[in-house]
């Protein structure tokens, strides 16, 4: 098939190249020149693990490409993909401009039929205003497919090409039949298309989204219990994850939730409930949790410390908000480096990826190390704020040369309580003692 992506973001990006692995041609369009002109190129503008490769594979073949201009884009596509930005409003509901706006520019260029989905994660609703936008200029046939995206950042790739389920809200069998062809070899392991109408797919993400950060912050909930009475939060959740009706995914406690996805669609599905005239109770809980959570572990350093934190000096591991991404939105680590930079305190910071996003957000309020083991240089103690995998067995004797003391701060609960008490270290992590 020929098909349009529109938007090289994240999702944009993932989804064009991986449709060009199966074989169709793709042209991504962003407005954007320069990216365009990289990506042309072959220098990928994100980082995911195992997307260069393909996306290098299918740029050589010609099956992937990139314009700025969306009339060449969508020439001779059967199927439209936007994938465009949705940020959070000052009143935490999406924002459609950028959808909208293509949608307004499409009705003004589609000569034939065409399956417009949307993939950008959207309120719902959303598709019957991509309907009437294009319709204003456009009288001839087309169809508004939602095709919400279950991405994980760091397993992306494979979360596309295999995935557990591609849900598709349309109500149209011209569509559905475009779409089920299309989606076809992703799902021959016999993983279910779920159709369903647009309105009840455009929810289906953001209930998804919502559910899987209440399951976080419920952990998170439960590692402050078993602090104050005595419990280990991993003994917890494996006797709570073996349970088929719980699951054993995302109830792992640490500092809270971050990224581009969980904090925006809490947010958003709380203010279209409210709009719904219905008060959803207990994502305003999660949410408050949450922001609670990404400052703990300075409330246990202010402890530690007796709250005089002037002077200190403190490595951080970890700035993405999850391992395997240069992601650092709503990342935990930069509120918590935030809340320490405000009490006087200095930081050196290493992460695998992130850094250069953290530049172009802090700039020299803290300072970058070339190596995990270069930020511990005179520092007072390393605080761990994600757990990529080089941190998970570190050289303990390296460590505890270069640290003042040996203190330790584990946002991630890397290391086992008991060996670091053998080694002599102060650890304290979440919901253990």
């Amino acid at each position: 098939m020929k098909i349009a992506v529109v938007g090289t973001g994240y999702v944009g990006l993932v989804t064009g190249t991986c449709f060009a692995e199966t074989g169709n041609k793709v042209t991504c369009v962003d407005i954007d020149q320069s990216k365009v002109e990289k990506l042309s190129n072959g220098e990928i503008t994100i980082y995911e693990p195992g997307l260069e490769k393909i996306f290098l594979r299918n740029l050589k073949e010609g099956r992937l490409k990139f314009t700025t201009s969306l009339e060449e884009g969508i020439r001779e596509t059967d199927i439209i993909f936007l994938a465009l930005p949705t940020p959070p409003g000052a009143d935490g509901a999406a924002d459609l401009k950028y959808i909208l706006s293509v949608a307004d520019h499409l009705g003004k260029i589609l000569t034939g039929y065409k399956v417009i989905v949307d993939k950008s994660t959207v309120p719902v609703g959303t598709a019957d205003k991509v309907k009437q936008a294009i319709a204003a200029h456009y009288k001839g046939e087309f169809d508004v497919v939602s095709n919400p995206e279950f991405l994980r950042e760091g397993v992306a790739v494979d979360d596309f090409m295999k995935p557990d389920r591609v849900v598709v809200g349309t109500e149209s069998e011209r569509a559905r039949k475009i779409m089920g062809d299309l989606f076809a070899p992703f799902v021959r392991q016999g993983n279910p298309i779920i159709y369903m109408d647009e309105r009840s797919a455009e929810l289906t993400k953001y209930a998804a989204n919502s559910f899987l950060a209440m399951k976080i912050s419920f952990m998170n909930e439960i590692a402050q219990l078993c602090e104050r009475m005595g419990a280990d939060v991993d003994m917890v959740r494996k006797g709570i994850g073996s349970d088929e009706r719980i699951g054993k995914r995302f109830l792992f406690p640490g500092i809270g939730y971050g990224g581009s996805c969980f904090p925006k669609d809490v947010q958003a599905l709380i203010k279209s409930s409210a709009e719904a005239g219905y008060q959803f109770n207990i994502l305003e809980a999660v949410e408050k949790v949450n922001a609670n959570q990404k400052l703990y572990l300075v409330h246990k350093i202010m402890k530690y410390y007796g709250d005089q934190l002037a002077g200190k000096h403190f490595a951080v591991w970890g700035l993405s908000f999850k391992p395997n991404t240069d992601d650092i939105r709503e990342a935990p680590s930069l509120e918590m480096i935030q809340a320490l930079l405000e009490r006087g305190a200095t930081i050196t910071a290493f992460d695998p990826e992130a850094m250069p996003n953290v530049r172009k957000q802090l700039g020299d309020r803290i300072q970058l190390a070339s190596n995990q083991y270069d930020t511990l240089h005179q520092a007072d103690a390393l605080i761990i704020a994600t757990e990529w995998s080089e941190f998970r067995t570190p050289d303990f004797e390296m460590i505890e040369n270069k640290l003042k003391q040996k203190v330790i701060f584990d946002g991630r609960n890397l290391f086992d309580v008991k060996q670091m008490d053998e080694l002599g270290y102060h650890y304290e992590s979440i919901g253990r003692s």
